[in-house]
């Protein structure tokens, strides 16, 4: 005769109420992780507690709590004044001479500048191929369906690259 298990022990009643459990508390926002453990007899347990044969589970919506910071004097209020804030760095900050930075400056806007040619012609292959909402019919476009489908396709990566192409233009305005 087989052995008898409790509802309690059974493993599949063990699995739910974790996840019962991790929805409960994911709802509440948890602030702390939550670990699965596998024993060696292969029982399932959830617990906010690393231990051996633990693993940290990536759960939707739950958030982690910031990293604790450490206290760092708050800067005075600076009265409205002419000209820029000044900035504040920590003395241990490396800092960058002004002829490397424009040399940075210079290869990241050359990068963006490639990017950015590359974007406006890959617009104008799209929108020469698009005819104006009326691109060519292929072969394996019997169904009008399939012809729709791929007419908004094509619209939306014109709009993706048109809005590829005004974040690089900002980016570059943004370079010093």
């Amino acid at each position: 005769m087989g052995k008898t298990i409790s509802p309690f022990r059974h493993p599949g009643f063990l699995l739910l109420a974790g996840f019962a459990s991790v929805a409960i508390c994911g709802s509440a926002q948890a602030q702390a992780a939550v670990y699965k453990c596998v024993d060696e007899q292969g029982r399932v347990e959830f617990t906010d507690t690393a231990r051996r044969g633990c693993k940290a589970l990536d759960l939707p919506g739950y958030a982690p709590p910031p990293a604790p910071r450490a206290s760092a004097p708050i800067p005075a209020v600076r009265p409205p004044g002419n000209g820029p804030a000044p900035t504040v760095t920590p003395a241990s900050f490396p800092r960058v001479d002004s002829a490397q930075q424009r040399a940075r400056d210079d290869d990241r806007r050359a990068i963006l500048n490639d990017e950015l040619r590359i974007e406006q012609k890959k617009l104008a292959d799209l929108r020469r191929d698009f005819n104006g909402g009326e691109p060519e019919r292929q072969g394996n476009e019997r169904n009008y369906a399939k012809y729709q489908e791929r007419v908004a396709s094509m619209r939306d990566e014109i709009g993706r690259t048109e809005r590829n192409i005004e974040a690089l233009q900002r980016e570059i305005g943004n370079i010093r």
